[in-house]
């Protein structure tokens, strides 16, 4: 299991400019045969943990790899050899929230596929499967693009396009989404080395930037009550897309 003390960067773009840098804390690992330190547990209480419940499939009700494997086979990926992992923030003492999460299909090392798990503020989920039709390993130079399909921010219309862009070597994790549409769009990055999770690393990280995911949402809508007070346009909610996943227009296999 690894401790990503990443950063991530956002920038609204168009007429109306914004954009925020802070820390955040991701992990990376295997579920189904990670060992945690001792401070981070899978599917109980503690300081920091992750369970099965909060990703792969329907939010709040997930099935974790199974729901990501499913995903795979129904594409025609080559499951033999393949080693799947996920990486996403832990919760804080139970407290939970993750605006994306990745979920990411390694074969001899080397990313193959990604589904992005994107959750908003208002308890929707969407997730963006990202692949090339042949499932050739993902470069840091390909971009995948995908139809936007669910609201994320209420100041953002729901259309345009993602632009994902994925860099995931031994050392560090690098990615790109950059959202466009008719001028206006938001550039978000996740950036950070990856280095073995140790109590020492989560008992810091906790210290360091503490409350966890508390501190996400809170920063969440301190962003927007910036937005709203520059003015800008606000878009009410509608209903979550269905189905809950679709595809990118690089890999154009069948829909589930």
């Amino acid at each position: 299991m690894e401790h990503i003390q990443g950063q991530t960067f956002h920038a609204r773009r168009g007429e109306l400019k914004n954009a925020f840098k802070y820390g955040v804390d991701f992990v990376l690992y295997d579920p189904l045969t990670a060992t945690p330190p001792m401070l981070l547990s899978q599917n109980r209480f503690n300081l920091w943990s992750m369970s099965d419940s909060r990703h792969g499939g329907t939010r709040g009700r997930g099935d974790g790899v199974r729901w990501f494997r499913d995903v795979l086979e129904d594409r025609g990926f080559p499951m033999e050899d393949t080693r799947l992992v996920l990486l996403a923030q832990p919760s804080f003492l139970w407290f939970h929230f993750n605006p994306v999460s990745f979920w990411i299909a390694l074969r001899d090392g080397k990313p193959c596929a990604y589904v992005a798990e994107v959750n908003n503020t208002f308890g929707h989920r969407h997730c963006y499967f990202c692949a090339h039709e042949d499932f050739r390993p993902i470069g840091k130079d390909d971009t995948i693009t995908a139809d936007k399909l669910m609201h994320v921010s209420p100041f953002q219309k729901v259309a345009g396009l993602y632009k994902f862009n994925f860099d995931m070597s031994d050392d560090a994790i690098n990615i790109r989404i950059l959202y466009e549409n008719d001028g206006e769009g938001v550039l978000a990055t996740l950036t950070g080395s990856r280095r073995p999770a140790t109590n020492a690393s989560l008992l810091w990280a906790a210290l360091r930037r503490p409350f966890g995911a508390v501190r996400v949402v809170a920063l969440i809508y301190m962003q927007a009550l910036i937005l709203w007070i520059k003015r800008a346009p606000f878009m009410r909610k509608p209903p979550p897309p269905q189905p809950l996943i679709s595809d990118s227009h690089t890999f154009r296999g069948k829909r589930t």
